[in-house]
């Protein structure tokens, strides 16, 4: 088959990289490396290709980038496997959350926060079992 679907059968998608505009690649590329973590893969002006676990994450620089009118749009969901443990490392870093931690589906738990460029990003996991947090107590 050459690598190609035959007629009928559905190709085998996956995703490999995401990528979000940025109006400040620097600022941009120091909040997503020093503050969430991400490894750098490549770096210029005009790209940066960081290490997602998974999908790769690419910036590109786009510096008449208008904030989206509906933040609902898109949202960049970060697997965590303690949302509380990401939660204060993140803050630790000079995260700012718009939302702490809560329940979104059975035990798994989310917390969203902005990117330099105003992109929603949220960690989404579990809770370590008997985790307490001091704004339940």
């Amino acid at each position: 088959m050459n690598g190609t679907a035959a007629a009928g059968e559905a190709a085998s998608l996956r995703i490999g990289s995401v990528m979000v505009g940025v109006r400040e690649m620097a600022g941009s590329l120091a909040f997503y490396r020093d503050a969430l973590g991400l490894a750098v893969r490549f770096a210029s002006d005009d790209f940066a290709f960081l290490d997602g676990g998974g999908a790769g994450l690419i910036l590109r620089s786009a510096r008449d980038l208008a904030v989206p009118a509906d933040e609902r749009w898109t949202e960049l969901v970060f697997a965590v496997e303690d949302v509380d443990a990401a939660y204060d490392a993140l803050r630790s870093r000079g995260v700012v959350f718009r939302v702490a931690p809560r329940t979104v589906t059975g035990d798994q738990l989310a917390a969203d926060f902005r990117d330099p460029d105003g992109h929603v990003l949220s960690i989404f996991g579990p809770r370590r079992a008997g985790t307490v947090r001091k704004e339940e107590t």
